[in-house]
């Protein structure tokens, strides 16, 4: 199998999880992954869920479509992190639920939606942006992501959901689970949960290499 194989089926395998367990519905969210000769990509209004590995966008280094079906209307948002980021080598994309709900009840403060209550979204996630809401697709959220691509890990779009970028498709896709449960933690607790003091961060920091 080679490696560009290996990654087409790397992306249907976590399209179908995501789908699975309602991470995404219909056909919502994208993926991508980077290559050495461009990147792939999941079609534009296909369902994550029923993804063909044949089927996928492959679009060169410069951003043109070269063989599968149509690129998602994200091909800019994708492009971009890759460009400001040369760690992230997937990037996942989905509406999840409650990270979609944070948005709509208000998300903690802009530059970061949610404080840090556990440890492994310290060490798996970071710290995640807010993007003001624009239409699906839009250049200009684009551009904020990629302004923020070296710094974070990820940001959360308003009305919209998550996007998440790690060294492997897999390692986004579990950062984007995550950040997800660690929504779905933070909306169902009454009163809410105190963040995790500076020592422990720090902790963190110094045992995991957490990146916060």
């Amino acid at each position: 199998m080679t490696p560009e194989t290996r990654i087409r089926e790397e992306i249907c395998t976590v399209g179908a999880s995501l789908y699975q367990r309602g991470y995404t519905v219909g056909a919502a969210g994208n993926i991508s992954a980077r290559l050495d000769d461009g990147w792939l990509i999941t079609p534009t209004d296909v369902c994550l869920g029923r993804l063909d590995p044949a089927e996928l966008a492959k679009v060169d280094l410069a951003g043109n479509w070269v063989s599968g079906a149509k690129p998602s209307k994200t091909l800019a948002l994708h492009q971009g992190i890759y460009q400001a980021d040369p760690a992230a080598r997937g990037v996942v994309h989905t509406h999840s639920t409650h990270l979609v709900a944070l948005t709509l009840a208000g998300v903690w403060r802009e530059d970061e939606v949610l404080p840090p209550i556990t440890p492994y979204q310290v060490m798996k996630v970071g710290r995640i942006p807010l993007i003001p809401y624009r239409r699906p697709g839009d250049p200009v959220a684009a551009a904020q992501v990629a302004a923020l691509a070296a710094q974070v890990r990820g940001a959360l779009f308003e009305r919209l959901g998550p996007v998440v970028w790690e060294r492997s498709v897999s390692h986004a896709s579990y950062a984007l689970e995550e950040l997800e449960e660690t929504a779905r933690l933070w909306l169902m607790s009454d009163p809410r949960p105190a963040p995790l003091s500076e020592d422990a961060i720090e902790e963190l920091r110094a045992t995991f290499g957490a990146r916060y």
